[in-house]
Order: C-alpha cells, then sequence, then structure tokens
C-alpha cells in the first residue's frame, strides 16, 4: 500500500514538473531577456530556441542548407502564416524578407531581436504579416560564434561575452560575397537563390564616431541600384524607415562614415561595393540595407533598437509589397534592354542631403599618452545640427554590354561561381571559330599586404580587339539576356573592381611562360629588323626617347620579343571574350 501510494506521488511530481518546464519553455523566454539585456544567445542556444519554436508553432520552419569552415550546419528560418515553406509558391504570393544575422558575431545585436521578434509574431504579441515571409540567418558566422570572448570588440558596449569577427578559417565573411573562399559564402549563395528575397536586412554594430543615435542605417547606394527601384528606395523606403523610427521614439540617421573626425564636417555615404552583403544582393534588384547599432550605447539598447527597426520594415513591406513586386520586375526587364552598364561609381559633390544631426560636441585635445592631438566627445554637451551628407553617385566607367560571353570550360574555379549564382550557361556543340572581343590586360597594380586571402589588383586597364578565335566542344557561351546579367558584368569585366580579375582568379595569364637565350635571340633579332624598316625605325626611335631603355640591353631584346611571332598570345589576354553581334 504504501509503495503504491509513493509511487502516485512520483508520478504526480513528474506530471508537474514535466508540465512546468513545458509551461516554462512556451513562453520561449530568451538568454538575452534571462540576463535582463546583459547577455547574448550562444550558438547552440539559437538554434536551440528556433528548434523549439518550430516544434510548438507550425507557421516556422527551421532547416539546416549548407556546410560552414566550422563545420557545423548553416541554417535558414522560415516565418509564414500560411505554414508553406517552398519558395516556389511562396514567391507567387508573397514577399521575401531575408534577414542575415551574425556576419560579425560581436555584432550580436542583430542574433537576438530576431529570437524575439519571431517568438512575439507567432504568440500574437505583433500582428502577423499578410504579405510578408520572414526568412532569417539566425547565425552566419558559425565559426566566430564559438570563438568566445570578452575583449576583442575595443570599443563595444556589450553585451558580456560575444563571438569573433574573423570564421573558422580568418575570413571576414562580409568582404567574401563575390570570391567565395568559404563555404559560409557558397552556402549563403544557395540560400539567396533559394530564397530571392525582395528586401534584405543584414545586421551589424558600428565604429567611428559618437553621437545622439543608437540606430544608423546603411541602404545600398540608390543609384547603384537604379531606376525606379533606386529610386523608390531613396525616395520611399528610406523616408518611410526614418519616419516610423521617429514616431517610435527610436530616431535613426544615415551610418556615420567618418573616421577619427567629428560628423559635422560632413560624409559620404559608404559605396557597397559587390564584395559586401548589400552590394552582392543589389546584383539581383534586392532592396538592401545594413542596421549599424551604435557601438557605446548599452546592448539592451541596441537590441531593442534592432527589433523595432525589423518590426517597422515588415510594416512598410506590408503596405508595399505589390510595388515592391512590379518595381523588381520591371528591374529585370530595363536592365536586361540597356546598352551600357556602370562599372565604377564616385561621390557626386554637386548633389548632396542636408541632416538635422544630434551628436556630441567634440574637440582635439592634447594626448597625455602620445603627446598628439586627440578627439575627446562631450556627452554632456549635445547638438542638433545641419550636417551635409553626400549620398549621390555619379558613374565613372561604364562598357558596352555584350550578348554573350565565351569562357574556355578550363577555368573551372570561375565556372563553379556562375553556376553557383544561377548564371545560365550552354556549352558549344561543336568546335568552332568565332568572332570575338578580347582583352589584353595593358596594367594593373596589386595590394602589397594580403587582403581577405588575396593579394587583389585595382586600377586594371585594358585594351581590345576583335578577332577570331577557336574554341571547342564544351565551351560555355553565356548570353546577358538572362537575369544574372548585372552578376555577370561586375564579376567578367576585368576593369570591374570586384572582378575575378582584380581577385586573383585569372593570375596565371599575368606570367610569361616562353623565354628567349638573348645569345640564341640576338641574332634572331637581327634578321627581324633587316626584314621590318618599320619595326626597326620604332625600336630606335624608342632607345633615343627613352634613356633607360637605352640603357638596358636585355630591356631592347625583350621589348623585340614582343613585338615578334616568337612572342606567346596567352600572355596578358584576358580568356572571357564578348561577343557584341
Amino acid at each position: 500500500m504504501l509503495i503504491n501510494s509513493a509511487k502516485k506521488i512520483c508520478l504526480f511530481l513528474l506530471f508537474t514538473i514535466t508540465t512546468y518546464s513545458h509551461a516554462q519553455n512556451s513562453t520561449f523566454i530568451t538568454h538575452f531577456e534571462k540576463s535582463k539585456g546583459m547577455e547574448t544567445a550562444t550558438y547552440d542556444e539559437t538554434i536551440q530556441f528556433y528548434t523549439d519554436l518550430s516544434k510548438t508553432y507550425k507557421q516556422i520552419s527551421i532547416q539546416p542548407i549548407g556546410e560552414t569552415d566550422s563545420g557545423k550546419p548553416l541554417h535558414i528560418v522560415i516565418l509564414n502564416p500560411d505554414k508553406e515553406f517552398d519558395f516556389g509558391n511562396i514567391r507567387n504570393n508573397k514577399r521575401i524578407l531575408l534577414i542575415n544575422n551574425g556576419i560579425h558575431p560581436g555584432e550580436s545585436d542583430g542574433i537576438d531581436a530576431t529570437m524575439m521578434l519571431f517568438r512575439d509574431i507567432v504568440q500574437g504579441k505583433i500582428n502577423m504579416p499578410k504579405h510578408t515571409v520572414l526568412v532569417t540567418i539566425p547565425v552566419y558566422n558559425i565559426g566566430g560564434a564559438l570563438n568566445r570572448n570578452s575583449t576583442t570588440r575595443t570599443n563595444q558596449n556589450g553585451p558580456k561575452e560575444y563571438g569573433f569577427r574573423g570564421n573558422a578559417r580568418n575570413y571576414d565573411l562580409n568582404r567574401d560575397f563575390i570570391k567565395c573562399d568559404t563555404k559560409n559564402a557558397r552556402s549563403f549563395s544557395n540560400i539567396f537563390h533559394l530564397v530571392q528575397p525582395d528586401v534584405f536586412i543584414d545586421n551589424h554594430v558600428s565604429n567611428g564616431a559618437d553621437y545622439q543615435y543608437a540606430l544608423t542605417h546603411l541602404f545600398t547606394q540608390h543609384n547603384k541600384l537604379g531606376g525606379d527601384l533606386g529610386n523608390y528606395l531613396h525616395t520611399e523606403l528610406m523616408p518611410s524607415l526614418e519616419q516610423k523610427l521617429e514616431a517610435k521614439n527610436w530616431p535613426i540617421t544615415p551610418y556615420v562614415n567618418v573616421f577619427n573626425q567629428v560628423p559635422e564636417i560632413g560624409f559620404s555615404q559608404f559605396m557597397d561595393y559587390p564584395r559586401y552583403s548589400t552590394g552582392y544582393t543589389t546584383l539581383f534588384n534586392t532592396l538592401g540595407m545594413m542596421v549599424e547599432t551604435h557601438m557605446l550605447k548599452p546592448y539592451k539598447q541596441r537590441v531593442e533598437g534592432t527589433y523595432e527597426l525589423i518590426k517597422s520594415m515588415i510594416e512598410i513591406i506590408e503596405k508595399d509589397y505589390a510595388k515592391i513586386k512590379e518595381l523588381r520586375k520591371d528591374s529585370f526587364k530595363k536592365i536586361i534592354n540597356n546598352k551600357t552598364y556602370p562599372l565604377d561609381w564616385a561621390i557626386d559633390s554637386t548633389k548632396t542631403t542636408t541632416l538635422h544631426f544630434k551628436g556630441f560636441e567634440g574637440e582635439f585635445i592634447d594626448s597625455e599618452i602620445t603627446g598628439s592631438k586627440r578627439l575627446k566627445y562631450n556627452r554632456e554637451k549635445p547638438f542638433t545640427k545641419d550636417v551635409i551628407y553626400y549620398n549621390y553617385a555619379k558613374p565613372t566607367v561604364e562598357i558596352e554590354i555584350p550578348k554573350a560571353y565565351i569562357i574556355p570550360q578550363g577555368w573551372h574555379p570561375v565556372i563553379d561561381l556562375l553556376q553557383l549564382n544561377n548564371v545560365v550557361m550552354k556549352p558549344l556543340a561543336n568546335d568552332s571559330i568565332i568572332k570575338v572581343q578580347l582583352y589584353k590586360i595593358a596594367s594593373y597594380e596589386t595590394r602589397k599586404m594580403p587582403y581577405e586571402g588575396h593579394y587583389a589588383h585595382y586600377n586594371t586597364k585594358v585594351s581590345m580587339e576583335e578577332k577570331e578565335v577557336q574554341f571547342y566542344k564544351g565551351d560555355l557561351l553565356i548570353e546577358t539576356n538572362q537575369s544574372s546579367v548585372r552578376y555577370l558584368l561586375e564579376t567578367l569585366e576585368p576593369i570591374a573592381p570586384d572582378s575575378f580579375f582584380n581577385w586573383n582568379f585569372f593570375d596565371s595569364i599575368l606570367q610569361q611562360k616562353e623565354y628567349f637565350s638573348p645569345y640564341v635571340w640576338e641574332d634572331k633579332t637581327m634578321e627581324l629588323l633587316n626584314s621590318n624598316e618599320e619595326l626597326k625605325k620604332a625600336f630606335e626611335a624608342k632607345k633615343a626617347n627613352d634613356e633607360k631603355f637605352a640603357g638596358n640591353w636585355y630591356a631592347q631584346l625583350d621589348w623585340l620579343h614582343k613585338q615578334s611571332d616568337h612572342y606567346e598570345k596567352t600572355h596578358m589576354q584576358y580568356p572571357v571574350y564578348r561577343i557584341t553581334n
């Protein structure tokens, strides 16, 4: 009898504890909230949170979707009130917002904000969106998130512990969207083309100046996005977001792009080239922005501000869902029909915006450490001043858009990246001689220090000629009349800042493979000069006008060798060919 009673008591206690535990879990209080805004969730806590949330709320799905350099899988979490998680079906009726978190895991604000936002939506604390599906990458830089510490974010006010900027192989993932050196970046490309987001938010924390704002925004440069879509971003989306946040007592300003200077001198918009997340997403006509919370504000305030910003963006998408769909659709059509394309940009100083900027007085005082002048802000002296903001850009380099490119099949590292980005390619069915435009690399400069695993090139110049070239069965014909046209132009045109050439994918063409022995070539050179009067005159003129050349016997022989048929045709010849007819 006593044994049966004891069993009943144990079962009752077990049921009570289980029920209590489930009740506690069903509220889904985040680690951030439990710590009263002082701490951020770990990677494992974040994934477990979404996994548990998806088991309770069928509007949420979490899926492992790709590899990372850490060995742990990348995930996406989808929130759709219709419980539909096939993106082919979703895109027919809904707009898609993709939120990327933890690209720099020390900047963890978005990780915690998005967890709370997803929970609050499915629990009815926020209206469930009718026209918007939310997708988040909960933690993008998993290797960096696992490398937790409390010291490397020198400028930052919390959280107590956080991840590290470099990934498992010490890459900054926000420089890797074109070159794709990491498994993370390759998985992101797969996610991006699966999801095909209409709007993209990448959550960060700023470095730089001190000011009153907890929130700053860094939208993709509207002139680069271009056309009606860029105009919508600049004149409707951005102002609407600013107004909504101001009304919620969350004033926001453009990202303060200064280093060791006071903002009131004026500053320019950051130019997001395709190596960066929003520069990459722009290539596919996605409305992109980075959130940059202010590093010196308390962590709790920064997370709450990020939460309100994403919430406000959802409200805008809900209102403009039909317009966004049409603008993106039209933008793809117009780009395909354009004759030229701008490859590089510069700030247009003739057009500016005036910001009513809320800052703190700053001055340069004597440093007690270095003896030089140092910047010091005085938070006891807040101000609101008119500040000039340079947020217009003009193209500095434009090219004619070819009808197609041909790339020989041997350049498989480049072909792999094109395939990763849904570029449509057709292998040649037969060996063919085709008239093409081909580039010679005329000059380039190379970084003296490594940058994200590369000694990248810049200031690349080319010359062009038309020629009939032999191609072979299996070489790839890539027409530009496709939705990936901007990606093609930005990567395959060698003078583009983030071209595959500038990221070292074609460095083997920069090295000459065949040379000459001077004592042999000397005799052949005499025959060459005696049989070519025009070359002989050019050679004598160069010696007369170039003192350095005249004093270097080897340079003279090398110059003549490069004018002869003996000089290899592949040296400095860019192996991606343009078809214009």
